[in-house]
Formats: C-alpha cells, structure tokens, sequence
C-alpha cells in the first residue's frame, strides 16, 4: 500500500516475465562460468608456479565479470523481446475485449495465424463465446421487437375503438356494446399474452424446484379442457411418473394439446399418448394439420413464430417456445416430427426425467 492508502501498481507481466528469463539465463551463465573457474585454477595450479596461477586466475576473473555483464544485458534484451512475443496474443485478447459492448457483438479474437497452444486456445474459446453472445443478443432483440408488435396490435384495437365511439355522440346503444366487445376481445388478446410471457419468464428463471408428478394427470387435464366439437381427441395415458415443477408441467401440457387442437384442420383428430421408457417419462401429441417441412416445424419453437399458420388460429404465438423452455429447464428433451401427406401436422414428443 502507498502512503495515501492506493494499492501500489504489481509490475506488469511483461516484466516480470523479462526478469524471470534473465534471471534463468544469467544464474546459468553464473554457474557455468564458476564451474570453468574452479576447473580452470585447479589446471594452472598444477602446471604454473603459484604467482603465474594467481595472475593468470585474476585476468580470467576480470574477463568472467566483463562476460557475465555482457550475458545479462543480453538476456534481459532477449527476455524482453521473447515475452512481448508470448504476451501478443494477450495484448489482441485484451485490444477485442474493449472493442465488444452490447451493440457491437461482431468483433473477435482470430488467432489462427499463431502456435497451437494454450493461447490460441483461449481465443478460440473467447471467440465461441462471443458467438454464444451474439446469437443471444439477437435472440433477445427479435423477442422484444416481435413482443412489441405482438402487444401494439390489441392495444391499437382498443384505442381505436374507444376513439370512435367517443368520437361519435350519436351513437347507438348497439353500436357502443358492439365497440365495447371488440374492445374486450383486445383485452382477452392482451391478456394472454402477457400471461404466456409471464410463464415463458418463469420457465427460463426456473431454478430446479422438483416434485413427483405424472405427466398422464397433465395430460388428461390439458384433454378435458378442450372445447367440445373442434376436432376428435383421443388420449392414452397410463401413467408417466416424472419429477419437476408441477404447473410449469401442467403448463407444457396444456399448450401441446392446446396447439394441436388450434392449428388443425376442419374434422382433423389429435391423439395424446404417455408412457414411460427406462429413465424417462414422455407425453407424445399428434395432430392432423398443414404439411410442414423439418426445418419450419423447428422453428416453431421461437417466440412469435406461427409460419403460415397465423389466418384465424389466434394464440399469443408462444406456445411450443414456452414447451422448449420448460424442457429446457427440466434437462429433458422436446422432438418434433412434421407428418407426410395426406395427413400432415406434427408429432410433438416430450421427454422429462422419470419419478419413482
């Protein structure tokens, strides 16, 4: 500590790292040369008469000092040098580190161009991290646009509704209550959406509280909550004890079912089916439905993505991302399969960790 009490600046690595390769260096020298000496007096003490020795050892002495002088200017030159060369892949390190804020997630280490070792290595586990951040980032951003747009269109009805039947003073009791109903039509729109973002928070905060459960019981209550007559639901649910945090569960359920009852098509049929396979419990749902590629059915799993399903089918367009995140949050695992023609739609299957 200084005097004012601030911590007294440690000198840099560079330096130390000079100090320590001249240090290795000069005590080599050191020891090589004492050794040459010790070698060389006992020679000339057995070949020269004792002045001549004492001489002869005095010049060697003073030559030894001016070589040892010269060793350690030229290992600290060397040190120096060597460690600004290993400390470079820091110093890039460091130069990209500065350079990345949340709006400029672009910028990466790059050290291709160096030795495979320890370093490089690092960079290329910063780099994979940045790439991590990045996709994160713009996940984030399109979430929070797309939840913008998600929530202006009701709030939008519901001022302009609002606006014209105030704007009106000869308007029908009629008019009014049909105003009224589109307004409260917004609000229910409003309201579950802030609903599934609420549990699509949770999900992705969920730290890990566990209880028995049976995802059979999810799943026959997710069925019994469909509205008679939209389409044939069949269920199969023997029991599929699990582990996990039941209403998140339930949740997960009840929006499998849910959108496979929404996204269907006129007479179409859903099928639920659980079970229990070794160390997993599984709920499986298959709907008849638009024919979907792979990748547009894996897509359907981010927030806000309804493809061309959006005409008429409602929904706050969260439902099956709120299923990978509670899967997520299970450690389980969420597989979609697109089915072929004639029939089309999906087979969603979930996976959680079995109970006892």
């Amino acid at each position: 500590m200084t005097p004012g009490g601030r911590r007294r600046r440690a000198p840099s690595v560079r330096v130390r790292l000079t100090a320590l390769y001249a240090g290795v260096l000069v005590l080599s020298t050191a020891a090589l040369l004492a050794a040459s000496y010790v070698v060389l007096r006992g020679q000339l003490d057995r070949t020269l008469p004792p002045e001549l020795a004492d001489d002869a050892l005095a010049d060697v002495a003073g030559q030894y000092v001016v070589g040892l002088l010269g060793a350690t200017l030229l290992a600290v030159a060397l040190g120096w040098a060597l460690a600004g060369r290993a400390l470079a892949p820091i110093a890039r390190i460091t130069a990209t580190a500065r350079r990345i804020s949340d709006e400029r997630l672009d910028a990466r280490v790059g050290l291709e161009d160096g030795p495979d070792d320890e370093l490089r290595e690092l960079a290329a586990t910063l780099d994979e991290m940045l790439d991590r951040l990045e996709r994160s980032f713009g996940a984030q951003r399109r979430f929070v646009a797309n939840a913008s747009h998600e929530l202006r269109s009701p709030l939008t009805v519901i001022r302009t509704e609002a606006e014209v039947a105030l704007a009106d003073p000869d308007a029908t009791p009629e008019e009014l209550r049909e105003a009224l109903g589109h307004v409260v039509e917004a609000a229910d729109r409003t309201e579950e959406l802030l609903e599934a973002l609420l549990v699509l928070a949770r999900s992705h905060a969920a730290s890990g509280g566990r209880e028995p459960l049976d995802l059979a019981a999810a799943a026959r209550a997710a069925v019994a909550a469909v509205p008679p007559g939209q389409v044939d639901v069949t269920i199969d649910a023997p029991p599929a004890p699990a582990v996990g945090d039941r209403a998140l569960v339930e949740r997960l359920a009840v929006n499998l079912v849910d959108n496979a009852v929404r996204y269907n098509r006129a007479g179409g049929r859903v099928t639920v089916v659980t079970g229990r396979d070794g160390a997993w419990a599984w709920l499986r749902v298959t709907n008849t439905g638009p024919e979907l590629s792979q990748d547009d059915a894996t897509r359907l799993t981010e927030p806000f993505e309804r493809l061309g399903r959006r005409a008429g089918a409602g929904g706050s367009g969260l439902g099956l991302s709120i299923v990978r995140s509670v899967v997520e949050a299970h450690g389980g695992r969420l597989a979609i399969t697109p089915r072929p023609a004639p029939l089309g739609g999906l087979e969603v299957e979930v996976r959680l960790p079995a109970g006892g």
